[in-house]
């Protein structure tokens, strides 16, 4: 992506965790990312992607397993809560309960037979705050899931041209956010039609911090 400089994209996360007041917790470097030219009725505008971060940002991420058997087993050793069939049936009819789930969970993963019982039990109150249920093969190694996803972010582009995800935390190395900037980026330059066009502005800030624009080509 030659139109977003490197030095240019370093020295906006530089200026931008200096420039950030100090707080009494660790602050998340987030990147906004806003388009042009972007019809979001369009497949290319109904942006929602997974990208997995080279290097995962210092913030708890909370995973929840859906599974039973011998994968609940090997989730509950990785992840920060299982939930079983049993236990999501009896989510059926519990808006409260689920929406609970939904607010605790970043990721919830699914072995595949229950994203059924998931769709109907977590899955509206997942959809509204920009989460999804991910399939999980019956056969798949849940522990080498759950670590992926700790580096995982969702781009998602819905009713305003931009998106926005965190690339990491205020006590990370700077080249180790600019790399999952240009991963994100990257990314997002596979799905639109026009990158260089359709990518009009590029922004780093902390959670508390001011904005900082990367210069682009």
């Amino acid at each position: 992506m030659s139109f977003v400089p490197r030095d240019a994209v370093e020295k906006a996360v530089r200026e931008a965790i200096e420039a950030s007041p100090r707080r009494n917790f660790k602050q998340s470097v987030d990147l906004i990312v806003v388009m042009r030219d972007v019809d979001l009725k369009s497949p290319q505008g109904r942006i929602r992607e997974v990208v997995f971060l080279p290097y995962p940002p210092n913030k708890k991420v909370n995973i929840c397993v859906a599974a039973d058997g011998d994968m609940a087993v090997k989730a509950r050793e990785v992840a920060e809560r299982v939930l079983t069939k049993e236990e999501l049936q009896g989510l059926v009819g519990n808006r409260k309960a689920a929406k609970k789930i939904a607010e605790f969970c970043d990721w919830v993963l699914v072995r595949t037979d229950l994203m059924p019982l998931v769709g109907r039990t977590l899955a509206p109150a997942l959809g509204p705050r920009g989460k999804i249920p991910i399939p999980v093969p019956p056969n798949a190694n849940i522990v080498d899931f759950v670590k992926r996803y700790r580096a995982a972010v969702m781009l998602r582009m819905k009713d305003q041209p931009q998106v926005m995800c965190r690339v990491g935390t205020e006590d990370m190395k700077v080249e180790e956010i600019v790399e999952n900037i240009y991963k994100v980026l990257n990314t997002l330059e596979g799905k639109l039609p026009n990158a260089r066009n359709n990518i009009a502005r590029v922004i780093v800030k902390t959670t508390m911090g001011p904005p900082v624009e990367v210069m682009l080509r």
